[in-house]
């Protein structure tokens, strides 16, 4: 078996089940259609959706290096929305102020992308 007997694949699944489902409950099932389906965001729901299938096939490892790319091509504009917060949270704040967090915290906090 090359990667079929993965332990963790009923888990996984369920959970990107209960993640979609919870972002429809929250923002509707149009704004959730609405932002999957964005013309600009087509390549990242590829990623996500297809890592999604590849897990579900039975090769959990790959599908899930598919779906970590595409959710953060799909969030990467909340990305620094997210990082100005945690910075506001003083204990949080000051560990992301340490030497070799905060080049690479400061990287992922200029994004230029509109959601």
């Amino acid at each position: 078996m090359l990667m079929g007997s993965f332990p963790l694949l009923p888990c996984h699944s369920s959970s990107l089940v209960l993640f979609v489902a919870g972002l429809a409950f929250v923002i509707g099932l149009e704004r959730t259609f609405r932002f999957f389906f964005q013309k600009h965001k087509m390549k990242a729901t590829g990623f996500f959706l297809g890592g999604v299938f590849v897990v579900l096939i039975g090769w959990p490892l790959i599908g899930m290096i598919f779906e970590i790319y595409g959710f953060f091509l799909l969030f990467r504009g909340f990305f620094p929305v997210v990082v100005g917060f945690i910075r506001r949270v003083p204990v949080l704040g000051s560990l992301l102020n340490l030497p070799g967090i905060r080049s690479f915290v400061d990287k992922v906090g200029e994004s230029n992308n509109m959601v």
